[in-house]
């Protein structure tokens, strides 16, 4: 090799091991929490220039901006709809009024609220309220996929934006890239609006591909909505279950009531961000449905404290008597781990379901990294065998539910667009209970002795993922 070249690699090394030098130091001056920081010093280090690259290209400060943008939108829409009309609540309910101070948004009394499970059952209902809409739809997925489900879903909005009905679709750049296009422009051409949430660009000052909206929304009429785990596909519409393929088992919300003005302000939001247009909200006003309360829940990366990692916090925290808690990627921040084996330590009844094979492979060897610390609090986990167990859910104390997009993870903590609904609802409550353990019977438990047993080499890949779950 000639002597030249062998200068100028010398040189190269040198000048990459200074600018990892500075990039793992201003990686800790940053401070973004010690688990992430370490992560992203691993990565830099095992991975010599590619890990460095990563680094700016998902941290680099013009995402801050972008942030920014999206909380100044936030409170220009808030500002716009401020209302001073006192939403009966529960008598100064702990738990209601801690979500209240960290979200900005009153819990409602009055709303009916349904929880869907099944598959069929949520599609069937959606396509109903689509079908009988007589104003406006708005819509906002993180994926819509590009099969029989995607297709009938979209075609059902060009069906009634051809009707004179306001469509309003938002699509998350990254979750919805196969999207039929064909159709999106079919809507556009037909009357309706689409635009996309976090478009990729080519330019480092907009590179922002890892802040996803993740949140799951339809809103009819400004009179109901939907909300909580489910895309639009086939492995969540049934029609993946009865191909033979890999199917999601999931749950969703139907609401009407007080609480639907929330929901409308959560997507006016994400719309003015996304578009510039701000939506007329004045003189929304929604009728008394039913008996539930219900506090709306969007969080982001645009918050101080993020309401999904709060508010789950509060509410195990808060716990006396029991905790079911599902999730399909579980990688708790340090804060909901403490909270969960202390629950279980002060004789609370934690009962933990995830799936028995992730569609993320490496999301799920992480997930068990986490089970020694919580079987020794006596903790129990269970492993859902049928399916791809994708709800995120969360009963405390057979009273108030969480159902939404938010998984227990960092990336849902950190980084995505979420949105949960909680419910303060025994009845409610007391059904998601009742589905719950009879999920528990088609799951496998984890049984403390086995689980030690374990090969050696598993639990170093375990440990391993674990070292790279702040990043996933």
């Amino acid at each position: 090799m000639p002597e030249y070249i062998e200068k100028y690699k010398f040189l190269l090394t040198i000048l990459l091991f200074i600018a990892e030098i500075f990039t793992i130091a201003y990686a800790i001056w940053r401070t973004q929490g010690a688990e992430r920081t370490l992560a992203w010093i691993f990565a830099i280090i095992a991975f010599p220039g590619v890990g460095m690259l990563l680094y700016y290209l998902l941290t680099y400060r013009p995402v801050k901006k972008l942030k920014k943008k999206k909380r100044k939108t936030g409170l220009i829409i808030r500002n716009l709809t401020k209302n001073e009309e006192d939403l009966k609540a529960a008598e100064e309910d702990p738990v209601l009024i801690f979500v209240s101070n960290i979200t900005g948004l009153r819990p409602s009394f009055g709303n009916k609220v349904l929880v869907l499970n099944e598959s069929e059952e949520a599609f069937n209902k959606i396509e109903s309220e689509i079908y009988g809409a007589h104003e406006c739809i708005w819509a906002e997925y993180y994926i819509i996929r590009r099969d029989e489900t995607g297709h009938r879903f979209l075609n059902l909005l060009l069906e009634m934006a051809r009707k004179g009905i306001e469509i309003k679709l938002l699509i998350d750049a990254v979750g919805s890239y196969s999207v039929d296009f064909r159709l999106i422009n079919a809507i556009i051409n037909a009357g309706g609006s689409v635009a996309t949430f976090n478009p990729l660009r080519i330019f480092p000052n907009k590179w922002s591909f890892h802040l996803r909206n993740h949140r799951k929304l339809i809103i009819i009429d400004k009179k109901s909505g939907f909300t909580g785990g489910m895309n639009v596909g086939d492995e969540y519409s049934g029609r993946a279950m009865r191909k033979g393929k890999q199917y999601y088992k999931d749950t969703h919300l139907y609401i009407e009531g007080p609480a639907v003005k929330d929901l409308i302000l959560v997507f006016a939001e994400d719309w003015a961000y996304s578009t510039g247009n701000f939506i007329t909200l004045h003189n929304i006003k929604n009728e008394i449905a039913g008996n539930s309360i219900v506090s709306i829940l969007p969080s982001g990366p645009d918050q101080i404290h993020n309401v999904s990692a709060l508010s789950y916090f509060g509410l195990i925290s808060q716990a006396q008597k029991s905790i079911f808690l599902t999730s399909p990627y579980f990688i708790p921040d340090e804060p909901t781990l403490r909270a969960l084996e202390t629950a279980s330590l002060k004789g609370v009844d934690v009962r933990i379901l995830i799936p028995a094979k992730s569609d993320i492979l490496l999301a799920g060897i992480a997930a068990r990294s986490y089970f020694t610390p919580l079987l020794q609090a006596g903790v129990k986990i269970f492993e859902y065998l049928p399916s791809m167990l994708h709800a995120k859910t969360m009963v405390v104390d057979s009273k108030w539910s969480i159902v939404g997009s938010a998984n227990i993870d960092i990336r849902s903590f950190r980084l995505n667009f979420e949105l949960n609904t909680l419910i303060t609802d025994v009845t409610i409550a007391e059904e998601m209970e009742k589905r719950l353990l009879n999920d528990l019977s088609n799951s496998r438990k984890i049984i403390e002795t086995t689980f030690y047993k374990r090969p050696k080499k598993v639990q170093l890949a375990e440990k391993t993922a674990r070292l790279l779950s702040p990043l996933l």
